[in-house]
């Protein structure tokens, strides 16, 4: 049987889902700022974010922004046209599309990113926070740790 979500376990995940939508519109609304729409935003951002070695393919990309197939060929075709990406086919299987940054497009990404990332470390700590207050209250409900509200390090983060 389940046991019971406790109220600090609710304040936790609400608090984390405020801080994740907050973090996401003041990025929403910066990416268009910059002219971006903040979907052409991700995609940069994806591509130019892949694992070594994870070639740029538009099902990769499409994979990473839970797109469908021929969405993320619209959101590619929209960039392209910009002149912000490029696609080529694939040398080795030419059914294979690639998708590469231009310089046009990795220097608008990086004026985008250069502000998520200050805000970030400007105010990230509290989304951390809200984090580890929700896997804390998990563990201390099972009886590992008691549940004292947010821990010593947490409090240290926020300058307390």
């Amino acid at each position: 049987m389940a046991r019971e979500i406790t109220t600090a376990e609710y304040q936790a995940l609400a608090e984390l889902r405020y801080r994740i939508r907050k973090f996401v519109g003041e990025g929403d609304a910066v990416s268009r700022a910059a002219g971006l729409e903040p979907q052409q935003y991700l995609l940069l951002l994806a591509i130019r974010g892949l694992p070594q070695g994870e070639a740029a393919t538009i099902r990769t990309i499409a994979g990473r922004l839970a797109l469908k197939h021929h969405s993320a060929v619209e959101l590619i075709d929209r960039l392209a046209a910009h002149g912000y990406v490029r696609r080529s086919r694939s040398r080795d299987d030419r059914r294979r599309v690639l998708v590469a940054l231009l310089p046009r497009g990795e220097k608008l990404l990086e004026r985008v990113a250069r502000d998520r990332i200050g805000e970030l470390r400007a105010s990230g700590a509290a989304l951390a926070n809200a984090i580890s207050a929700l896997l804390e209250n998990g563990r201390s409900s099972r009886g590992k740790q008691p549940a004292v509200g947010p821990s010593k390090r947490s409090k240290e983060n926020r300058g307390e």
